[in-house]
């Protein structure tokens, strides 16, 4: 319970090298040495038959995390002892089943620390410790929930209160020198209006997407300048409160939207214009052949490379027109070239080999990925944060920042239409409660209205879970896995707003499907 305690408030995390507080990731211990330990993490175990069938198999009580501790602690039970040996190696893409940042996490992790308390402690003890833990978990539920607002709203707050404050200013100075009088109706109604069409249309136009880039906040105050600019004309004249006035509250909202972005880039990425900086410089390592197809895949992704670079996994291959070298000057060319990403090809390496070189070159700040053999995708996750990348062929990939947004902004128009000539739908939908129940799933962002046929595949792109599908207009055909696999491949790899449309006209009689 104490360690578990540490480790909830934070403790661990201060006092890594502690004995005491730093018990639960064990940071006092050299990770060079084989050292007893009680815990061995689950992502790689190696254990004698006898051990676990004295010990018992995995507790599936345990839906994720904590079943790894369950069983450490029985084989402890058991009469054994548990070794960390640092000599053995494997990758592990760690997070990718939930990641920290989600909700979700909190409470599955937490979950499994009651399962633990409640098997093995007391009764009184699993009953103080469980209404610890459940204190934790909504204490750390809403820090998360708190955390995830703040960072999507922060940046539309700070640009609306920067205009607001500017142009209140602006409008004083203005009043003062030209003794024109404006009504509170134009700060308090007439400006809130105008923020809010510029940053909605910020927004639309991918303002908000890290790393922010100035052209896109200056092209939806652009969009947005100009709509206020069309319904300003269509008003009476006593809403005309100042055309003057508003043009420059336009100016002064490009100014401090772009300044704001300045400084937030030049703060977090040391540039002014991180968009500059996105152009990644790459090492693919493996044979020609495998090589060019993955540069091929790149070329036709969403990655920027300033410079891709091939090497060869053979020792005793040389130089060539097209191979800057073999896989013994690698550490060499990732130092001089200023390599931010190297690309190990699966079919040309074994694990143990690219392992290898993984720790022969030691650069923290070096990306790794591995591109399977004869995939389409390259996978490689660099935080327990955010999802793996995945690269895939397409110029328009349905997991590009901006089509989640046209997807959301499509599902909400759709939702709202669908409310409009529901007493029609409710009539012609043949299972209408489901109906009901999709509309409220799509409008919570639990669903939308279009995504992927169902499927075993899951190296796509996210989307949520669809109520229709590409292959919905096709339903004479007969329909595979080969089908589904294309389907959905192309779904994901080259998304356009106008598919979804065309899929919602043709298959509307099954929005009320499951």
């Amino acid at each position: 319970p104490s360690v578990a305690f540490y480790k909830i408030f934070g403790l661990s995390k201060l006092f890594p090298k502690s004995r005491t507080f730093g018990k639960y990731h064990l940071g006092y211990l050299n990770k060079e040495e084989t050292n007893e330990i009680e815990i061995l993490s689950g992502a790689f175990m190696f254990m004698r038959k006898t051990a676990l069938d004295k010990a018992g198999l995995l507790d599936e009580t345990f839906f994720m995390y904590g079943e790894d501790i369950d069983l450490s602690y029985r084989i402890h039970l058991a009469g054994f002892k548990i070794f960390y040996h640092p000599q053995t190696r494997v990758i592990h893409y760690r997070g990718e089943s939930t990641k920290k940042s989600s909700i979700n996490y909190v409470f599955v992790f937490y979950q499994a620390m009651i399962i633990f308390a409640k098997k093995h402690f007391s009764q009184k003890n699993a009953q103080l410790f469980t209404l610890l833990i459940q204190c934790a978990v909504y204490f750390r539920a809403a820090l998360s929930i708190l955390t995830r607002i703040i960072s999507k709203i922060w940046l539309p707050i700070a640009d609306a209160i920067a205009i607001f404050v500017g142009v209140f200013f602006l409008k004083g100075y203005w009043a003062a020198h030209s003794g024109v009088f404006y009504p509170h109706e134009f700060m308090w109604v007439a400006v809130p209006l105008y923020i809010v069409s510029w940053t909605t249309f910020t927004w639309i136009s991918g303002g908000y997407d890290r790393p922010l880039k100035t052209i896109k906040t200056l092209q939806g105050i652009a969009i947005g300048t100009f709509l206020i600019l069309i319904v300003y004309g269509l008003l009476d004249e006593q809403h005309r409160y100042s055309r003057f006035l508003t043009l420059v509250g336009a100016g002064w909202a490009t100014i401090s939207t772009t300044g704001i972005r300045l400084v937030y880039n030049l703060f977090l990425y040391k540039s002014l214009f991180p968009e500059d900086t996105e152009s990644k410089r790459i090492i693919i390592v493996g044979s020609q052949e495998e090589a060019d197809r993955i540069a091929t895949l790149l070329n036709h992704s969403r990655v920027k490379a300033s410079y891709i670079g091939i090497v060869s996994p053979k020792l005793d291959e040389d130089e060539s027109q097209n191979k800057s070298g073999n896989i013994v000057r690698l550490k060499e060319m990732v130092e001089v070239f200023h390599i931010n990403e190297l690309i190990f090809c699966g079919s040309d390496m074994s694990s143990t080999q690219i392992m290898n070189q993984m720790t022969f070159i030691n650069r923290p700040e070096l990306e790794y990925k591995i591109a399977p053999p004869e995939s389409l995708f390259i996978i490689g996750s660099n935080s327990i944060l955010d999802s793996g990348e995945l690269y895939t062929i397409g110029l328009n990939a349905v997991d590009k920042p901006s089509n989640h947004r046209k997807k959301r902004i499509l599902d909400l128009l759709v939702s709202i239409l669908i409310i409009i000539v529901l007493p029609v739908l409710i009539i012609v939908v043949a299972d209408r409660i489901q109906l009901i129940k999709n509309l409220g799933a799509v409008l919570l962002g639990r669903k939308t209205w279009v995504g992927y046929v169902p499927s075993k595949n899951n190296l796509l792109p996210f989307v949520k879970t669809g109520i229709l599908n590409p292959l919905d207009p096709f339903d004479k055909i007969r329909i595979d896995e080969t089908i589904i696999k294309q389907a959905n491949l192309l779904y994901a790899k080259d998304y356009r707003v106008k598919q979804d449309i065309l899929i919602l006209l043709n298959s509307w009689r099954n929005l009320g499907r499951k």
